[in-house]
Formats: C-alpha cells, structure tokens, sequence
C-alpha cells in the first residue's frame, strides 16, 4: 500500500509540475492530431486523437517532454478506430501510439527544458507540408526575434506545390513533399558527403517552403531562421 501511494504521488506532482499543449483546429475541416514522444519521453493521449473545425484540446505532458504534433487529414476509421488517412497517416490506425506519420505532414516539434533549462520548439517542413501550422508559447509577451514568438507556416503551401512534389487524392493537392521524401538524393537529403551544414544547401522544395514560410525549417540545416527558444511556459498549436 505505501508503495502504491508513493507511485501516485509521485505521479501527482509530476503531472502539477508539467506543461501543456494547447491543439486548436481552424481548418475548416475535421482532423485526427498525431502525437510522437521522442526516444524515451513517452507518449501523450496513446498518440492521436479526432478534433473538429473550432474544437481545441489541452494535452498534458512532463516537464522534460519532447516529441512532435501533426494533422492528419483525410482520415475514415471504423467502430474500431482502424482506418486511412490521405495525409500523415500512422498506420492506418486513430491513435498512432508510438508510430511517426508518413510524409508529408507539416510537424510542430519541441524539446521541453533542453539545453541550458531553455525549450526549443520550431515547426518543421522537412518532410514536407500538408496544412498551415503556427506554434507559440502561451506566457510569451514581450518575446522578439526567436525568443518566445511564434514558429510556424500560416499559408496554404498545397495550390502552389511544384508538380513533382505533388500529392493528390480525390483529385485536390492534399500535401506538398519535399525534394528528399519526392525523389530521395543524398543531396536533397542532406546524406552522406552531405551531411554537414557546410555542404547540404537549400533543395527545390526548400526554396519553395522557405519562400512561402520563412519561420519554418526547409530542410535539415535551417536551423538559425527556424529554431525557436523560451521557457517555463505552456504552447498554443494551431492548425489551420
């Protein structure tokens, strides 16, 4: 019995302790959130949840959490909660537990108490663009430049995605794939002899994403016009 109420304590205070994920859907259209825990840090929610147009839902997670959030579009699942999505599908099931999505899919990505006690959060294009995303710490006033301000792409990138990068289902562009997921090149990949900020430059896609949405990350290396820091403060997601 002690044993047992030390545990629920402990998991008392972890959750008094930890912060919070504001999902906000104004899309226009329903979605299925994805949720991936890094290595470790667990996964909130088993990893997905439905989310109507005007819905919004808080997601409880440890102080140190970190890990990534995305909107799956285009979803059908059964009584069962099996099923397809046209966009960041995980496996063909509601609650991803555990599984990435399948590019492309704009990410909301954020490491809690990271280097230095500070979080890093960003929203990344990396493995392409499905629907517009803004990220933005909730005590965040009085923020500038990269400092506790809003990450994120608020355009449309899917009417204007080059053809190659393309991706259609009932005859709409539902996702805009990058250079790397569309035709993957060690060079567009940042890969091997590429694998260093010295050599992986800016591929077609990238170009495009950060022409459109300069606070985004284009491709692997975009770190100095892409990686947001703040502190001890809660995040607003918002899709759409």
């Amino acid at each position: 019995m002690a044993i047992s109420l030390l545990l629920t304590l402990l998991a008392a205070a972890e959750l008094a302790s930890g912060r919070q994920f504001n999902i906000q859907n104004n899309l226009g259209y329903t979605i299925w959130v994805g949720i991936l825990g890094n290595s470790g840090k667990g996964t909130p929610d088993n990893g997905g949840f439905r989310l109507d147009h005007g819905q919004r839902r808080s997601v409880g997670v440890a102080d140190d959490w970190g890990g990534r959030f995305w909107a799956r579009t285009g979803c059908n699942f059964n009584q069962n909660g099996q099923g397809h999505c046209a966009t960041g599908d995980c496996g063909d099931k509601l609650q991803c537990n555990g599984a990435g999505g399948v590019p492309p899919a704009t990410l909301a990505e954020v490491t809690l108490k990271g280097s230095g006690g500070q979080d890093y959060y960003d929203v990344s294009l990396v493995d392409g663009f499905n629907v517009p995303v803004q990220m933005k710490p909730t005590n965040g006033q009085g923020g500038s430049g990269y400092r506790c301000t809003t990450a994120g792409c608020n355009k449309n990138l899917n009417p204007g995605c080059p053809n190659d990068l393309k991706v259609q289902s009932g005859g709409n562009v539902v996702g805009c794939k990058s250079s790397c997921v569309a035709h993957n090149t060690d060079q567009f990949c940042c890969r091997g002899q590429y694998n260093n900020p010295n050599v992986c430059k800016a591929s077609p896609s990238a170009g495009y994403f950060k022409g459109n949405c300069p606070h985004a990350y284009g491709y692997a290396y975009d770190d100095k016009t892409s990686t947001f820091t703040c502190a001890n403060t809660d995040y607003d997601i918002i899709f759409g």
